[in-house]
């Protein structure tokens, strides 16, 4: 209800399970049970929001002028469905708490999830929900007021990678030669010497991002990898001084964050750790995490950033599908069911991974995707947020990768 009303419609609510009070209140009203009690507006509740912990709930959609929605709510209700108990659903990331088979990176499938099968990953319902539900309330109480919200756009650039072939090291450089070499792998090679005598590394585009955002006044993020090698977290050694200078001049101009290591994923003294050494570089708090590979285990990843310090996490979404994986383009704080309780950490979901999009030919049909995309944004003055790495901007593909991130910049600010 806070979320609702309180977060997205600046509407402040006041509780009560007393009668004889909610029947003394003369200000708008609702009643949220399974019957009225006058002529209140009322919304049929679901058993959902009363009960604890997780149970099997079978999901049936249903249309509402054209929108999907579930837990439907009978006729005598002024909402169709029960839109606390369906929000609540999606926000929490119930279905995956019950159990699913993983892909090999331990995440959720998209495919597996209620938005996905049922065709709405695409729309921000959650938000559409709260803004008919607004409509609604306003048809009854004329005289309520609202706080208006505004359409933001957060470009997100994940470093992971940070350098192709630059600041290796002599033994990681060499062994990466030699495997080249010995797969007769020879652009690389030549690309690699050519980084070696001065030609600039094809992944360093820091300085084209830079400008690219301060021309189109873009608010971004960058979040760089900070963690010793393993068998997926190849990034430059934090030691280095290079990449340390890298990241404090990049800290000048937009706000830096953690990239939280593969290995860091099930170990919070280890992500801790990186979180302390990044710090200690840009000489200011770091709260903001995205995790490797979008790898989020529901609710023991968000457990683990609460420990870890972080307030706020940029890894809801799907690497591979576009959409929104908890439905809403809204940031909200993540509810623990197991634990019944509110963590302090604030989630934002992303609506674009930019490995989502390598499979089209054409920028003009990547274009159209994320144009509907934040139209649907748009509509309900959401916050859209997009995923691009620095390694597939400056790498060699069929798409002209920087050339298309900055036409969807420059499409955000129309």
């Amino acid at each position: 209800m806070k979320h609702v009303f309180s977060r997205m419609l600046g509407i402040e609510v006041l509780f009560t399970i007393k009668v004889e009070d909610f029947i003394k209140h003369s200000g708008p009203k609702i009643t949220y049970t399974k019957q009225p009690l006058q002529n209140e507006f009322f919304i049929r509740s679901n058993d959902l929001l009363f009960q604890q912990g997780i149970n099997d709930i079978e999901i049936n959609c249903a249309d509402w002028n054209g929108i999907p929605c579930f837990f439907r709510a009978g006729e005598r209700s002024d909402m169709p469905f029960d839109i606390f108990s369906a929000s609540f659903y999606l926000l929490s990331r119930y279905e995956e708490y019950i159990p699913h088979v993983k892909d090999i990176h331990g995440r959720f499938p998209p495919k597996e999830s209620v938005a996905f099968k049922n065709g709405f990953l695409k729309q921000p319902v959650v938000d559409i929900w709260v803004s008919r539900l607004l409509q609604e309330l306003k048809t009854r109480f004329p005289d309520l007021q609202h706080k208006a919200k505004e359409f933001k756009y957060t470009s997100v650039i994940d470093v992971t990678t940070s350098h192709s072939y630059a600041y290796r090291g002599v033994v990681r450089g060499g062994a990466a030669f030699i495997m080249d070499l010995g797969t007769l792998k020879l652009r690389r090679v030549f690309n690699r010497l050519g980084v070696v005598f001065g030609q600039k590394d094809p992944y360093d585009n820091f300085t084209t991002l830079v400008e690219i955002h301060k021309k189109h006044q873009t608010k971004s993020m960058f979040f760089f990898q900070f963690a010793d090698y393993s068998t997926f977290d190849k990034n430059v050694a934090p030691t280095n001084n290079k990449f340390k200078f890298l990241i404090k001049s990049m800290a000048d101009y937009s706000t830096v964050s953690l990239a939280a290591s593969y290995s860091s994923f099930a170990n919070t003294d280890l992500l801790k750790r990186e979180k302390t050494r990044l710090e200690s570089v840009i000489n200011r708090p770091v709260n903001s995490s995205r995790m490797r590979y979008n790898r989020v285990d529901i609710p023991m990843t968000y457990r683990n950033l609460v420990k870890a310090e972080f307030s706020d996490d940029y890894t809801m979404g799907y690497t591979h599908e576009v959409g929104f994986r908890a439905g809403t383009c809204t940031p909200f704080f993540f509810y623990d069911i197991n634990l019944e309780i509110q963590q302090p950490i604030r989630v934002h979901s992303f609506a674009v991974h930019d490995y989502s999009l390598v499979n089209f030919d054409q920028s003009s049909e990547m274009i159209k995707v994320i144009t509907e995309l934040a139209s649907e944004v748009k509509k309900v003055k959401g916050d859209f947020i997009t995923i691009f790495s620095n390694e597939l901007l400056g790498g060699e593909n069929k798409v002209n990768w920087l050339t298309f991130y900055e036409s969807v910049i420059s499409s955000q600010n129309v």
